[in-house]
């Protein structure tokens, strides 16, 4: 009986050191307090906004064409107001597809800075949780809730956060350096 009671005291001993340690992270929480999450959401509203003004002063001309065109087309032939109107189709076209081509690259750009800042937040968590000695370390977010609950000791957000703007050194803008 007492070998019994030795043997499971060793077990219970033993379980309870090899216990997981886990914790979590706020994944919104990190996009919106990360530096550098932060600079390139504001690079890529800028270059977005630099984009959408060049279309619009494009635009602009355009309607300027059309209202030169439309002041003028009592004075034109069938076949010059035809050809005119051919023009304006093709000038139309050429903006739309300068605004689908705008936001492509605007798109790929943000896919791109993304995909960097999202192994820099994995590569950190990873070291984080090795140095820690978490066995498991969870991502949460108002989408996915896949912790419904969880002790606030466990929430390791602002230490990621921290650690992240510790490390990160911003870039020189192009603007800066010219």
């Amino acid at each position: 009986m007492k070998h019994v009671i030795t043997v499971i005291s060793m077990i219970i001993l033993f379980t309870s050191c090899t216990q997981e340690k886990v914790a979590y992270v706020d994944v919104e929480e990190i996009y919106k307090e990360y530096n550098k999450a932060k600079e390139a959401e504001q690079q890529m509203t800028i270059q977005s906004q630099k984009m959408s003004n060049e279309i619009e002063e494009f635009r602009m001309a355009f309607q300027q064409k059309v209202q030169e065109y439309q002041n003028a087309s009592t004075s034109l032939s069938d076949t010059e107001k035809q050809q005119k109107e051919q023009e304006l189709m093709r000038e139309q076209q050429e903006i739309q597809q300068r605004q689908q081509m705008a936001r492509q690259l605007i798109q790929e750009e943000s896919k791109g800075k993304m995909d960097v800042i999202d192994e820099d937040i994995e590569r950190l968590i990873s070291k984080y949780a090795e140095s820690n000695s978490f066995t498991l370390v969870l991502g949460t977010s108002s989408q996915t809730k896949s912790v419904l609950y969880g002790k606030s000791s466990k929430d390791i957000t602002s230490e990621i956060i921290e650690s992240l703007n510790d490390e990160y050194e911003p870039e020189e803008s192009e603007e800066a350096s010219e």
